[in-house]
């Protein structure tokens, strides 16, 4: 005896539900990514050219009552900008913060500045740059 086959034959009538879902969740799955590529690209973009101002902390020497900073600033010409740098104790502690100016039509600054603090400082560190 030969069993019957119930499914019928292939290509028949079409694509069963199955296989047009399939292809429903691809095409939405797709158009997803693309949305999501298209907004981290503009992001990205938006965050690197929205920066006319960026700065490196390049090193440090602590004193008793002083940090000396020296920090490596790149701009756009005729942009003004400050950075900001703190200081920290061993406990971590702030013991010190300041905004150092950088205005004039350069566009790279290797400057030496000096943050006061309150007591011994053990750390500094550059919190970040920004255009007026």
């Amino acid at each position: 005896m030969s069993t019957a086959s119930t499914r019928p034959p292939e290509g028949r009538y079409g694509r069963t539900s199955d296989e047009r879902a399939d292809r429903t969740l691809k095409i939405v799955g797709a158009g997803l990514a693309a949305v999501m590529l298209a907004l981290i690209g503009w992001f990205g973009y938006h965050y690197v050219a929205g920066s006319r101002i960026s700065g490196e902390m390049i090193g440090f020497d602590t004193a008793k009552d002083t940090v000396r900073v020296r920090l490596e600033v790149h701009k756009d010409a005729g942009v003004d900008g400050y950075c900001t740098v703190r200081s920290q104790a061993v406990d971590g502690a702030e013991v010190g913060r300041a905004d150092f100016r950088f205005d004039g039509d350069g566009t790279r600054f290797d400057e030496v500045v000096t943050l006061r603090t309150t007591s011994p400082a053990a750390t500094a560190e550059l919190l970040g740059c920004h255009a007026d």
